[in-house]
């Protein structure tokens, strides 16, 4: 493929995406599927889909797994330079460890720990975001295989 529809394919799947979770999560101007994490992860997913950064599994446990140091962090201990370095490197460390690198994800902790979010945002939006993004990733691209085949 060009590079032109490359860039094409990329910039809709993203576009698709997005607007989907906006739809989906959407309520009393809440959207509750998005996170600005997930434009990051869009351009692994429609852009270099073949990536093991992109991989399915990368996608949603690494968002989850950083995620989850985030919320631990947020909630036991104190925010501040020191606690914001080590929950980021301790996120980075654990995905490498279980081999779900995803680096979209690594903005996960400072975010949580920033605007103080808690468990609940574990299911809404990161879970529950990251699968739908896989699941229209994985869609799309198998329409546009088709389609363009």
């Amino acid at each position: 493929m060009s590079n032109w529809t490359v860039s094409l394919s990329a910039g809709v799947g993203t576009m698709l995406a997005i607007t989907a979770l906006a739809l989906i999560g959407h309520h009393n101007q809440d959207y509750w599927l998005l996170m600005a994490a997930f434009g990051a992860s869009c351009v692994l997913i429609f852009a270099v889909p073949d990536s093991p950064l992109a991989k399915a599994r990368n996608v949603i446990a690494g968002h989850c797994l950083t995620a989850f140091v985030g919320v631990v962090f947020a909630t036991f201990i104190p925010i501040n330079a020191l606690s914001l370095g080590i929950a980021t490197g301790l996120a980075v460390m654990l995905m490498v460890l279980s081999k779900t690198v995803h680096p979209p994800a690594g903005a996960n902790p400072l975010f949580i720990m920033l605007t103080g979010q808690g468990w609940a945002f574990l299911l809404f939006p990161v879970l529950t975001g990251a699968i739908c993004l896989v699941l229209i990733g994985r869609s799309y691209h198998r329409i546009r295989t088709l389609w363009f085949a």
